[in-house]
């Protein structure tokens, strides 16, 4: 009996020591392999993101800073700032095109002002070659009688006056059926003697009738550019500056051969001064040098001296 016992026991340690290795051995075969390992570690870094970042999953550089840099305010902010960037450049594009075409406008500005300059250089060419091919007309016009030859030539009214009245009973005393004659016949010597006098009197609206009525019916006649002159000069006595520089300019250009031309030049530029235009004045003073040079006569040329001074042209 009490060997059956022993063998009992040694049978069941015998088991025992069999089993251990076995339960070992069973164990290293049940250990998880490393992927097995990194899924269930990546499953739970997920549930903790999960709890920690409730709003989105974190940027790579989640951990070193305050805030997450994928949340939804960070997105906010970088479309604006995207936003800002693309209306700049658009501000930018936008700006550049208008410089170009500005660029384009004073370019065709300039060629316009050049071509211009041109086409003004070469009339004034003209212009001072015509005046030099043509006649001498101012030494031609110092028999003329008396009153409108003397008056058209001063810039004062007064003075003249006195002059032509002397003069007149001088040319009349030897020989007054000559003198009485002239005017006979001739009607537009007449008339245009009539406006004269009327604007040596001071009677400004009355003379410019009596002189625009003479040159409608007497266009060609050798008194027009005087008529068209004291019509001019007839509006700034008057106190029209502007009316007078109009008419005065008008009879230089429609006429610029006319014995007095050089003079609507002249109270061109008086008008300017009245009108406080005075480097308008001294290039009308510029261009009567220009066009008649040498043939402008000496009392004009005093005249033009002084309106230069008072201008102050350089």
């Amino acid at each position: 009996m009490f060997v059956k016992s022993r063998l009992i026991t040694a049978l069941a340690a015998s088991a025992a020591v069999a089993l251990v290795p076995s339960v070992a051995l069973a164990q290293r075969q049940q250990q998880p392999t490393p992927e097995q390992r990194i899924d269930r570690l990546e499953r739970q870094v997920q549930q903790m993101q999960r709890q920690v970042f409730p709003k989105g999953r974190p940027a790579d550089t989640a951990g070193f800073a305050d805030d997450p840099a994928a949340t939804q305010s960070s997105v906010v902010t970088l479309d604006q700032r995207l936003d800002a960037l693309e209306k700049q450049m658009a501000d930018l594009v936008r700006a550049s095109e208008d410089n170009g075409n500005r660029l384009r406008s004073v370019e065709t500005g300039i060629g316009q002002m050049k071509n211009d300059e041109d086409q003004r250089i070469s009339a004034l060419e003209q212009r001072i070659a015509a005046a030099a091919a043509a006649p001498a007309a101012p030494a031609e016009a110092t028999p003329e009688p008396s009153p409108p030859a003397a008056k058209g030539k001063t810039p004062a009214p007064k003075t003249p006056a006195k002059k032509t009245a002397q003069a007149a009973p001088a040319e009349g005393g030897p020989a007054p059926a000559a003198a009485e004659a002239m005017p006979a016949s001739d009607p537009g010597e007449d008339a245009y003697s009539q406006g004269f006098h009327q604007w040596e009197a001071g009677q400004y609206d009355q003379a410019i009738s009596t002189l625009k009525a003479f040159t409608q019916a007497y266009p060609t006649h050798r008194r027009i550019s005087y008529a068209n002159n004291l019509i001019g000069r007839a509006l700034l006595d008057k106190g029209d500056a502007r009316g007078a520089a109009s008419a005065l300019l008008a009879n230089y250009r429609t006429n610029p051969s006319g014995e007095r031309a050089q003079d609507s030049l002249y109270y061109l530029g008086q008008a300017l001064m009245k009108l406080g235009q005075p480097g308008q004045a001294c290039k009308a003073y510029a261009e009567l040098d220009a066009v008649y040079g040498a043939k402008v006569r000496p009392d004009l040329k005093k005249l033009e001296a002084d309106g230069k001074a008072q201008a102050q042209c350089s």
